[in-house]
Protein backbone atom coordinates (compact mmCIF):
# COMPACT_ATOMS: atom_id res chain seq x y z
CA UNK A 1 0.00 0.00 0.00
CA UNK A 2 1.53 3.62 -1.31
CA UNK A 3 1.61 5.58 2.02
CA UNK A 4 1.49 9.41 1.37
CA UNK A 5 3.36 12.34 2.82
CA UNK A 6 1.78 15.75 2.76
CA UNK A 7 4.09 18.56 2.09
CA UNK A 8 2.62 21.90 3.01
CA UNK A 9 4.15 25.30 4.25
CA UNK A 10 2.76 28.95 3.59
CA UNK A 11 3.02 30.78 1.07
CA UNK A 12 6.63 31.70 0.07
CA UNK A 13 7.91 28.77 2.24
CA UNK A 14 9.56 26.97 -0.64
CA UNK A 15 7.65 23.67 -0.53
CA UNK A 16 7.86 23.43 -4.23
CA UNK A 17 11.55 23.52 -4.59
CA UNK A 18 11.39 21.19 -1.51
CA UNK A 19 8.96 18.68 -3.61
CA UNK A 20 11.09 18.87 -6.63
CA UNK A 21 14.13 17.85 -4.24
CA UNK A 22 11.99 15.20 -3.44
CA UNK A 23 11.29 14.18 -6.79
CA UNK A 24 15.01 14.11 -7.87
CA UNK A 25 15.44 11.60 -4.81
CA UNK A 26 12.86 9.40 -6.85
CA UNK A 27 9.22 9.70 -4.67
CA UNK A 28 6.43 10.62 -6.80
CA UNK A 29 5.00 14.25 -6.56
CA UNK A 30 1.34 15.06 -6.95
CA UNK A 31 0.71 19.26 -6.67
CA UNK A 32 -2.59 20.13 -5.28
CA UNK A 33 -2.63 23.97 -6.55
CA UNK A 34 -1.21 22.01 -10.51
CA UNK A 35 -4.10 19.71 -9.74
CA UNK A 36 -6.59 22.14 -8.82
CA UNK A 37 -5.85 24.28 -12.42
CA UNK A 38 -6.66 21.35 -14.50
CA UNK A 39 -9.83 20.52 -12.41
CA UNK A 40 -11.20 23.74 -12.87
CA UNK A 41 -10.89 23.61 -16.61
CA UNK A 42 -13.20 21.09 -16.61
CA UNK A 43 -17.00 21.81 -18.06
CA UNK A 44 -18.52 20.26 -14.45
CA UNK A 45 -16.02 22.78 -12.35
CA UNK A 46 -16.31 25.80 -14.38
CA UNK A 47 -20.47 25.58 -14.41
CA UNK A 48 -20.27 25.37 -10.77
CA UNK A 49 -18.15 28.07 -10.02
CA UNK A 50 -20.19 30.07 -12.67
CA UNK A 51 -23.25 29.48 -11.00
CA UNK A 52 -21.81 30.58 -7.41
CA UNK A 53 -19.44 33.61 -8.33
CA UNK A 54 -21.64 34.61 -11.63
CA UNK A 55 -20.64 35.01 -15.60
CA UNK A 56 -19.15 38.15 -15.08
CA UNK A 57 -15.15 36.30 -13.86
CA UNK A 58 -15.71 35.14 -17.08
CA UNK A 59 -14.38 36.55 -20.55
CA UNK A 60 -15.46 35.27 -23.66
CA UNK A 61 -16.09 32.07 -21.82
CA UNK A 62 -13.07 31.87 -20.32
CA UNK A 63 -12.60 31.88 -16.34
CA UNK A 64 -10.15 35.29 -15.38
CA UNK A 65 -8.37 33.76 -12.34
CA UNK A 66 -7.38 37.18 -11.27
CA UNK A 67 -10.86 38.32 -11.54
CA UNK A 68 -11.75 35.05 -8.99
CA UNK A 69 -8.72 35.39 -6.82
CA UNK A 70 -9.67 39.19 -6.03
CA UNK A 71 -12.26 37.85 -4.84
CA UNK A 72 -11.11 35.16 -2.87
CA UNK A 73 -8.27 36.40 -1.29
CA UNK A 74 -9.83 39.03 0.31
CA UNK A 75 -12.71 37.49 1.62
CA UNK A 76 -12.32 33.95 3.61
CA UNK A 77 -16.77 33.10 3.44
CA UNK A 78 -16.07 33.35 -0.76
CA UNK A 79 -12.30 31.69 -0.48
CA UNK A 80 -14.42 28.62 1.42
CA UNK A 81 -17.77 28.60 -1.71
CA UNK A 82 -14.39 28.05 -4.28
CA UNK A 83 -12.75 25.57 -1.96
CA UNK A 84 -15.89 23.44 -1.12
CA UNK A 85 -16.25 23.30 -5.28
CA UNK A 86 -12.26 22.45 -6.27
CA UNK A 87 -11.31 19.85 -3.18
CA UNK A 88 -13.34 17.49 -4.25
CA UNK A 89 -12.25 17.33 -7.78
CA UNK A 90 -8.79 17.57 -6.58
CA UNK A 91 -9.42 14.50 -4.49
CA UNK A 92 -11.01 12.53 -6.98
CA UNK A 93 -8.22 13.59 -9.77
CA UNK A 94 -5.35 12.93 -7.09
CA UNK A 95 -7.31 9.26 -6.17
CA UNK A 96 -6.49 8.38 -9.94
CA UNK A 97 -3.28 10.10 -10.00
CA UNK A 98 -1.87 7.41 -7.16
CA UNK A 99 -3.49 4.62 -8.90
CA UNK A 100 -0.68 5.30 -11.45
CA UNK A 101 1.55 5.41 -8.72
CA UNK A 102 0.91 2.35 -6.60
CA UNK A 103 3.93 0.81 -7.21
CA UNK A 104 5.97 3.24 -4.90
CA UNK A 105 6.16 2.86 -1.33
CA UNK A 106 5.72 6.64 -0.89
CA UNK A 107 4.10 9.43 -3.10
CA UNK A 108 4.24 13.06 -1.76
CA UNK A 109 0.77 15.07 -2.24
CA UNK A 110 2.16 19.03 -1.62
CA UNK A 111 -0.68 21.52 -0.47
CA UNK A 112 -0.40 24.89 1.04
CA UNK A 113 -3.78 24.43 2.94
CA UNK A 114 -3.56 20.74 3.38
CA UNK A 115 -4.87 21.31 6.86
CA UNK A 116 -7.51 23.77 5.87
CA UNK A 117 -9.26 21.69 3.13
CA UNK A 118 -8.89 18.22 5.18
CA UNK A 119 -6.63 16.25 2.95
CA UNK A 120 -4.17 15.85 6.03
CA UNK A 121 -6.71 13.06 7.03
CA UNK A 122 -5.50 11.00 4.18
CA UNK A 123 -1.82 11.12 4.65
CA UNK A 124 0.28 8.51 6.40
CA UNK A 125 3.01 11.60 7.60
CA UNK A 126 3.13 15.54 7.30
CA UNK A 127 5.59 17.44 6.35
CA UNK A 128 5.63 21.22 6.71
CA UNK A 129 8.27 23.77 5.27
CA UNK A 130 8.88 27.16 7.00
CA UNK A 131 11.09 30.30 6.40
CA UNK A 132 11.23 33.34 8.13
CA UNK A 133 8.56 36.17 6.70
CA UNK A 134 10.86 38.43 5.20
CA UNK A 135 12.68 36.02 2.96
CA UNK A 136 8.63 34.65 2.31
CA UNK A 137 7.66 37.71 1.34
CA UNK A 138 11.03 38.60 -0.82
CA UNK A 139 10.26 34.88 -3.22
CA UNK A 140 6.99 35.65 -3.08
CA UNK A 141 7.36 39.42 -4.84
CA UNK A 142 10.39 38.40 -6.64
CA UNK A 143 7.65 35.37 -7.98
CA UNK A 144 4.37 37.29 -8.35
CA UNK A 145 3.84 40.13 -9.91
CA UNK A 146 2.13 41.71 -6.95
CA UNK A 147 2.68 43.86 -3.41
CA UNK A 148 3.88 43.48 -0.07
CA UNK A 149 0.04 44.40 0.80
CA UNK A 150 -1.01 41.45 -1.46
CA UNK A 151 1.12 38.97 0.22
CA UNK A 152 0.39 39.77 3.64
CA UNK A 153 -3.47 39.24 2.68
CA UNK A 154 -2.70 35.60 1.30
CA UNK A 155 -0.44 34.90 4.51
CA UNK A 156 -3.32 36.14 6.90
CA UNK A 157 -6.01 33.70 4.99
CA UNK A 158 -3.67 30.59 6.08
CA UNK A 159 -2.78 28.92 8.93
CA UNK A 160 0.23 30.11 10.95
CA UNK A 161 3.24 28.12 11.17
CA UNK A 162 2.76 27.49 14.78
CA UNK A 163 -0.20 24.97 14.01
CA UNK A 164 1.18 23.83 10.91
CA UNK A 165 4.28 22.54 13.20
CA UNK A 166 2.00 21.28 15.69
CA UNK A 167 -0.05 19.09 13.62
CA UNK A 168 3.15 17.55 11.30
CA UNK A 169 5.80 14.96 11.74
CA UNK A 170 8.57 16.79 10.54
CA UNK A 171 9.68 20.23 9.84
CA UNK A 172 11.70 21.34 7.35
CA UNK A 173 13.60 24.84 7.68
CA UNK A 174 14.08 26.41 4.31
CA UNK A 175 15.60 29.69 4.34
CA UNK A 176 18.77 28.13 3.35
CA UNK A 177 18.40 25.43 0.44
CA UNK A 178 21.73 23.69 1.20
CA UNK A 179 20.17 22.69 4.77
CA UNK A 180 17.03 21.92 3.80
CA UNK A 181 18.14 19.63 1.17
CA UNK A 182 20.08 17.96 4.25
CA UNK A 183 16.94 17.82 6.15
CA UNK A 184 15.55 16.14 3.03
CA UNK A 185 17.96 13.37 3.12
CA UNK A 186 17.76 12.50 6.77
CA UNK A 187 13.59 12.31 6.41
CA UNK A 188 14.42 9.75 3.53
CA UNK A 189 16.65 7.97 5.44
CA UNK A 190 14.63 7.63 8.39
CA UNK A 191 11.15 6.77 6.08
CA UNK A 192 13.22 4.30 4.54
CA UNK A 193 12.61 5.17 1.28
CA UNK A 194 14.57 3.70 -1.46
CA UNK A 195 16.02 6.43 -4.25
CA UNK A 196 15.27 6.61 -7.55
CA UNK A 197 12.79 3.43 -7.91
CA UNK A 198 11.71 2.64 -10.76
Amino acid sequence: MTKIIGLTGGIGSGKTTVANYFQEMGVPVYIADDGAKKVMQSEEVIEKIKITFGENIFEEGVLNRANLADIVFNNAEELKKLNAIVHPAVKKDFQAWLLQHKKYTYVIYEAAILFESGSYKDCDVIITVTAPEEIRIERVLKRDNTTRAQVLSRMNMQLNDEIRISKSNYVINNDNLKKAKEEIVEIVKILGIKQNQS
